[in-house]
């Protein structure tokens, strides 16, 4: 089991940063694609960020490359999401999700893979 807790959330105006980092504990041992997926109000779940624990390969949405930056600390089970220049279409729930395999892969950002979920915390850009 993996649980995962996230933090960092929070209200920005338009081209603000935040900084998101979710920790991982319980089964720490294993690679993971490990990142962030968001939800929007009356809106899918969709991915925005990933990153493979093993070798540090990195996959964005196209909404956010180039403005969001995915980050791994090893030692600390920890991935981080940079966002800058945020925009208002930004604002949604952020969730952490976890899958315990080696790579990520092109099906990086179909929900369904990703067995190990945190609660979300929220992030709101206004204009």
């Amino acid at each position: 089991q993996v649980q995962l807790v996230e933090s960092g959330g929070g209200s920005v105006q338009a081209g603000g940063s935040l900084r998101l980092s979710c920790g991982a504990s319980g089964y720490t041992y294993g690679h993971k694609c490990m990142g962030w997926f968001r939800q929007a109000p009356g809106k899918e779940r969709e991915g925005v960020a990933v990153i493979s624990t093993y070798g540090g390969t990195t996959y964005y949405a196209d909404s956010v490359k180039g403005r969001f930056t995915i980050s791994q600390d090893n030692a600390k089970n920890t991935v981080y999401l940079q966002m800058d220049s945020l925009k208002p279409e930004d604002t949604a729930m952020y969730f952490c999700a976890a899958e315990i395999v080696a790579w990520c892969g092109s099906s990086w950002s179909r929900e369904a893979r990703y067995k190990y979920w945190g609660q979300g915390t929220q992030v709101t850009v206004s204009s």
